[in-house]
Order: structure tokens, then sequence, then C-alpha cells
């Protein structure tokens, strides 16, 4: 198993979430961060102050996948969240070790399969 973690633009979610979903992929998590990277911060004047914000925000989505979804995976999102201007954000992999089903013990890759009456809805 692996767990993606990608850093995107807001706009770019509703996009990904509803390809990903469409490929079985529908189980992730979003948070709202702020981060800096290579795209540049932007002057702010507040009350005849100006100010310098480097951090940006972005929408952090979080997924763990089966290896065998890994590619198709980083490719939905790649294709959704570009746009070739800086700023589209990143994506890392990481290794997933164990995975446990809270409500019921159940240990392993059967912890990423849909429940039935999900995959017929």
């Amino acid at each position: 198993m692996k767990k993606i973690e990608a850093f995107i633009r807001h706009e770019a979610l509703e996009a990904i979430h509803d390809r990903l979903a469409t490929m079985g992929l529908p189980s992730m998590s979003v948070t709202e961060v702020k981060g800096s990277g290579r795209q540049k911060g932007f002057t702010e004047s507040y009350r005849g102050a100006k100010t310098t914000i480097f951090l940006r925000p972005k929408l952090k989505l979080e997924m763990v996948v089966d290896d065998a979804d890994l590619d198709r995976a980083i490719d939905c999102i790649l294709e959704l969240a570009h746009t070739g201007e800086p700023g589209d954000g990143k994506i890392f992999v990481l290794t997933v070790d164990e995975s446990i089903r809270v409500r019921t013990g159940e240990r392993g890759d059967v912890v990423l399969a849909p429940h039935p009456e999900e995959a017929t809805a």
C-alpha cells in the first residue's frame, strides 16, 4: 500500500475527486493548508502597510491506495492539477506498512476495499 500526499490548488479538487471516484478510488482526506515553495510571494497592502505573503493557500489531499492503483491515481492528479503555472503543487508517495479498520479490526488490503453496498451505490 502507498499513501499519496498531494498539495494542489483549490480549484482542482472537485475534478480530481470526481475522476478518482469514477476510477473506484473515492476515499480521501482533504485539509486546507498554507505553504511556500518555488512560487513567489505576493505583496499586499493592509491599512497602508505593505507586506509580502509567502505562504500560499493550498489543499492537501491524502489517500492510501493499493500498489496496483498507485500509477493511475497519480496520473489522474497530475492531469487535473496541472496548469503549467508556478504553484500547481507537489505529490509525495510514502509506503504504508499497515492499515486497520477501527470498526471491525480488519487489517491489510481489505481495509481499502469499498463495502459491498458502496460498490453498488
